[in-house]
């Protein structure tokens, strides 16, 4: 019989050989995120069967849906709401999950009734709420806390007195997005939108300017490169 510290260092081994198992497979899921094939990072995340893995199938699918025909994009933003509910049920504390919930449940109001959209917006908040609780960092939480302000404002004056919107709150969130992470162009891509929500075309297209300078990498940044340029230079 195998002495008792010997078990332990196997069962340590085994234990560190799933650990690292684990991370390759997060980091492949994401590397086909970065190439645009949000559907096979959806799954190959989702098989991971990790609070992790399941906020990443989230955000491939909230992505995706933005690439699909409008018919789908409901189903998918919801089957995406319910990859960040089970990550938040394995690990209550990780913060990629309730802003992956909330960008999920922001793209869905687009497409529902303004009594139900209303609703997802202050769930939405909520999950930004907490999300920047667990990571006081996290500069994709202050952009989509702009945009919502922003949204809401622009819907009117029941819209922020329903769900207390402000227009005071827009650009504080976006300058803080910007000054954690200066050289992601969608930060400022985002913000050009709110400001464009707002009609301020001179301010937008100042930001478009920079976010045009910066560099892009993946699939998804260099779409959003693509759309900045077009976008600017209809601003011109």
């Amino acid at each position: 019989m195998r002495p008792a510290r010997f078990r332990s260092a196997l069962v340590t081994l085994a234990l560190s050989a799933a650990v690292a198992a684990g991370a390759q497979s997060q980091q492949a899921a994401q590397a086909l995120l970065d190439e645009g094939k949000w559907q096979e990072a959806a799954s190959v995340a989702a098989a991971l069967n990790t609070a992790a893995g399941f906020a990443l199938a989230a955000e491939a699918t909230t992505a995706g849906a933005g690439l699909s025909p409008d018919n789908q994009k409901k189903a998918l933003f919801e089957r995406a709401q319910g990859y960040a509910r089970q990550a938040i049920a394995l690990d209550r504390n990780n913060a990629d999950a309730y802003f992956e919930l909330a960008r999920a449940q922001g793209r869905l109001a687009q497409y529902s009734g303004i009594l139900k959209s209303l609703g997802l917006a202050g769930d939405m908040k909520k999950n930004l709420d907490q999300a920047l609780r667990l990571n006081p960092n996290m500069a994709g939480a202050y952009v989509a806390l702009g945009l919502w302000n922003a949204n809401l404002v622009s819907k009117g004056f029941v819209a922020t007195q329903a769900t207390g919107a402000s227009r005071n709150q827009i650009t504080p969130n976006f300058e803080k997005a910007i000054a954690l992470e200066p050289d992601v162009a969608v930060h400022r891509i985002e913000y050009a939108n709110a400001l464009l929500l707002q009609k301020n075309r001179a301010g937008a297209a100042a930001q478009l300017q920079k976010a045009v300078s910066l560099p892009a990498n993946t699939f998804w940044e260099k779409r959003d490169l693509e759309d900045a340029k077009a976008r600017l230079a209809s601003l011109q």
